[in-house]
């Protein structure tokens, strides 16, 4: 019979195995922090929203607590990174070496516009070769240079989107690839310039490719349904899938078990826990999460294990948000308690509570972690202060204990007033 585990129980695993267990580094925090970080995680994904800090720098924050920025910077957007570009969840950071671990989604895009003589690709082929050709002869290259360069001819073949989603679809193909990143943009490559032969010309076979991705999101996960193993890469072949999830059982790397209120529609769901998975008696400490953390960027598997029902409003009209432009949601142990809507005021040097609101798993307690956890976050980001508005039923409780707090940064409390 399937091992059962509670719903507690399988929380705890899947935050042990995102890295929650570990204690945060005391040491200055270096690349061998980020590496280890990264082994757990398989993926980063990249955001641009920056109202309180970019979303990619959010998850190693949570992890490791308080790292230089710039050390994100060197890691990951420098020429000489471990690290390059790829869609592997949506755009996300992954290693190098597994550059052609996703050459099977790289063909699915080549199949998709070579096969439909409508697609912009095939429309735009005298843009595709041009792109190309000065990029064989310029080497990496910033959009912005492309475009300077571009030749002025009537009409609109040499269009600015033109030259953006030339090297667009050349990413998603394989032929190009990201060199690093000047600022927060791309500076994109041949594949051949960036990825080394050793890596480019290793041939993994379309199962091979998504049984592999299917144990690192086991492994990532912990514990987890088919949905939850398909959506941390994405692999819509849900077929494919299945058929991972039983190899991987036949190998003994997978167990199937049983987590009590994981249902649908009343039935019992199945899933599967990895082999090196580990169920700690209990998770301490307190973290922030962004919104592409992975413990809660697939909505079923938020709401199904930590009771977080989560949707950003970045595209909802201010004046019908309930709880704000970018929530962010609060861990305190091994519960979702509250979501924060966060906002750096650079000018004021201000860390801006815009709305605080509890969740159901909370309780009264949480609100000093919390309180905690917005210093280190304010102290992160260089921010002397913070205030707090009145929005949400969490904010008073919140900014009582950030006032009554000891830190190391400057705590005031503003007077609290409903955010616009």
């Amino acid at each position: 019979m399937s091992e059962t585990l509670s719903a507690a129980q399988a929380r705890r695993v899947a935050l042990a195995a995102q890295g929650f267990t570990k204690r945060r580094p005391s040491a200055k925090i270096g690349s061998r922090h980020v590496h280890g970080a990264m082994e757990r995680l398989g993926v980063l994904q990249i955001d641009s929203v920056n109202v309180f800090a970019r979303s990619h720098y959010l998850p190693l924050f949570s992890r490791l607590g308080a790292y230089d920025p710039a050390l994100l910077d060197r890691v990951f957007m420098s020429r000489t990174t471990h690290y390059v570009e790829y869609l592997a969840h949506e755009a996300t950071f992954v290693p190098a070496e597994d550059w052609s671990l996703w050459r099977f989604r790289m063909d699915d895009f080549r199949r998709r516009w070579a096969d439909d003589p409508d697609s912009w690709m095939s429309q735009n082929a005298r843009t595709i070769a041009w792109v190309k050709d000065e990029l064989r002869a310029r080497g990496p290259l910033r959009p912005a240079q492309l475009r300077a360069d571009a030749p002025r001819e009537r009409g609109t073949w040499w269009d600015w989107d033109e030259v953006k989603l030339a090297l667009e679809h050349l990413w998603r193909i394989g032929e190009v690839a990201v060199s690093g990143r000047r600022g927060f943009e791309r500076v994109y490559a041949l594949e051949e310039q960036v990825i080394p032969a050793e890596v480019r010309l290793v041939e993994v076979p379309r199962e091979d490719a998504i049984r592999e991705l299917i144990r690192r999101a086991a492994r990532s996960h912990g514990v987890a349904t088919d949905s939850d193993l398909a959506d941390y890469y994405r692999i819509r072949d849900r077929a494919a899938v299945r058929r991972a999830i039983d190899d991987l059982v036949d190998a003994g790397e997978l167990r199937p078990v049983q987590v009590r209120g994981w249902e649908k529609a009343g039935r019992q769901l199945p899933a599967w826990m990895h082999r090196d998975a580990v169920l700690p008696r209990r998770v301490e400490g307190a973290a922030l999460l962004t919104p592409f953390d992975p413990v809660v960027w697939f909505r079923d598997r938020a709401l199904r294990a930590f009771d977080l029902d989560y949707r950003i409003e970045i595209y909802v009209p201010a004046a019908k948000r309930r709880f704000g432009y970018y929530s962010l949601p609060m861990l305190v142990g091994d519960r979702i308690v509250a979501r924060v809507d966060l906002k750096a005021d650079r000018a004021s040097s201000t860390l801006q509570v815009q709305s605080a609101w509890w969740e159901p798993q909370a309780r009264a307690e949480d609100a000093e972690a919390m309180a905690q956890e917005l210093a280190l976050a304010a102290a992160w980001q260089g921010l002397e202060n913070i205030s707090v508005s009145g929005w949400g039923d969490a904010a008073d409780a919140v900014a009582g204990a950030l006032h009554v707090g000891s830190g190391g940064v400057r705590r005031h409390v503003h007077e609290r007033e409903r955010s616009a």
